[in-house]
């Protein structure tokens, strides 16, 4: 076939609708009753985020939220809560938020048109795409990693595909391959394609129904392709990680500010030099501690740098002047039973030191 055509006879299409119906994957959660709702759910859980990791995550977020209005109902915290653990917490503040303004300004109807989706916090073109072709049945492109690696081979695309040219390259040839019907079936092939055949390291190219007339494969470059992000080393940083107990063996904990890393969520007080303790956790929390145990570091990795981090266990002096009552009293700070705090939203790095805690005591 000539790489040209498969504009004009819808033949790239065509063919990745036939293998779906044999090969496609047709039993995710998501994929049953495929509500704008349930399908939005799916699409911002798996960004940056594994199929088998969100299945677990999705299946209790929709027992807990099974409707856009009850997930506008309930408080961040809670649905920070049942986020923990898959990360990028600014996804599940977003989707608060968005739910919030589904029922305020749609009466909780998701707008059927991709320029309204986006117009909802954390909704992207991509995702807006997806929403719209799955559940709609509108004919938009979406362009998840998975479409990105199968197009640029196909098309055998130089360059980065967050590079502003090859993006929009790549935007351009999604909207012209996108059929005008079974769009939501197309959307999915495109996405199961790339995640189970067109794999990053190893595609299985003889299971692949465009492997006759892919570019990379014909050139035995399927590698090479889509191009890395060009490498920079990740800086490192450092924190320590009051963990202060009260005699009734409650932990301190701080909710941190609604943007940056773990928005929203609780965690313990940081200091970020272990002579600061003292001075600090004074002039904070106006507590006087003793007995500081320090546990061994260990480094958690985000996208863009690495965190070492230092637990500290110390204990709130009985004759301390502040209640705790008085901490309760912020905003910023409350004392919390261990088995109340696991059901708050915490990151996976102060989860598993209050598990810690809970056997230490």
């Amino acid at each position: 076939m000539n790489q040209k055509d498969v504009y004009s006879d819808n033949t790239f299409s065509q063919k990745l609708l036939s293998w779906f119906d044999e090969h496609g994957r047709k039993h995710l959660p998501w994929q049953q009753n495929k509500t704008p709702y349930r399908v939005w759910i799916s699409e911002i859980m798996l960004q940056q985020t594994q199929v088998t990791t969100v299945i677990p995550y999705y299946q209790k977020f929709m027992e807990r939220f099974p409707e856009v209005t009850d997930l506008a109902a309930v408080s961040e915290d809670e649905v920070l809560h049942f986020w923990s653990g898959l990360g990028y917490y600014s996804r599940a503040r977003n989707l608060h938020k968005a739910a919030k303004k589904v029922v305020s300004e749609f009466s909780g109807t998701f707008p059927h048109s991709v320029e309204q989706l986006m117009a909802l916090p954390g909704i992207g073109r991509s995702t807006a795409g997806a929403i719209a072709s799955i559940s709609m049945g509108i004919s938009a492109p979406i362009m998840d990693g998975n479409v990105k690696r199968v197009l640029t081979r196909y098309f055998a695309i130089h360059g980065w595909p967050g590079q502003t040219r090859v993006a929009n390259e790549l935007w351009e040839i999604a909207e012209k391959l996108t059929p005008e019907s079974r769009t939501g079936d197309y959307t999915q092939v495109m996405m199961d394609l790339g995640a189970t055949v067109c794999k990053r390291s190893k595609p299985t190219c003889q299971t692949c129904p465009l492997e006759d007339s892919c570019i990379a494969h014909k050139l035995g470059q399927e590698r090479l392709f889509p191009e890395s992000k060009p490498k920079k080393d990740k800086p490192e940083k450092s924190t320590i990680m009051l963990m202060v107990v009260n005699q009734y063996g409650e932990i301190l904990l701080e909710k941190r500010p609604p943007s940056g890393i773990w928005g929203g969520l609780w965690s313990f007080p940081e200091m970020s030099e272990a002579d600061q303790i003292v001075g600090e956790a004074l002039k904070k929390m106006g507590l006087t501690l003793h007995g500081y145990d320090f546990w061994e570091s260990f480094r958690h990795t985000f996208s863009h740098y690495h965190l070492d981090i230092t637990p500290a266990l110390t204990f709130v002096d009985n004759q301390s002047q502040n209640t705790s009552q008085e901490i309760k009293d912020s905003d910023n700070y409350c004392w919390f039973a261990l088995n109340q705090s696991l059901e708050l939203g915490l990151s996976a790095p102060v989860k598993k030191l209050l598990q810690k805690i809970e056997l230490a005591l």
